[in-house]
């Protein structure tokens, strides 16, 4: 991923509605650069399982981490 800096790789869920099930409010999740989804207005995030799912972006705000932290938490993904 080379345009990782411009935008986060975190993204906080801000709502469930339509997927509560697969989403948990207030929780961060790891976004994986997608240009194709992105514009849909989705977003690809990795869930607790390992995998990785589209949803609608406007269920989400984009969280920008310092460097050494959201290196951290990829590798801990």
């Amino acid at each position: 991923m080379k345009d990782t800096a411009e935008k986060p790789m975190f993204v906080v869920c801000l709502s469930n509605r339509g997927h509560a099930v697969s989403l948990v409010t207030r929780r961060l999740y790891r976004r994986l650069e997608d240009p194709v989804a992105a514009s849909h207005a989705m977003v690809r995030v990795v869930d607790e399982s390992g995998e990785d799912y589209l949803f609608p972006a406007k269920l989400f705000a984009e969280v920008a981490l310092p460097k050494p932290l959201a290196s951290r938490l990829a590798r801990a993904a």
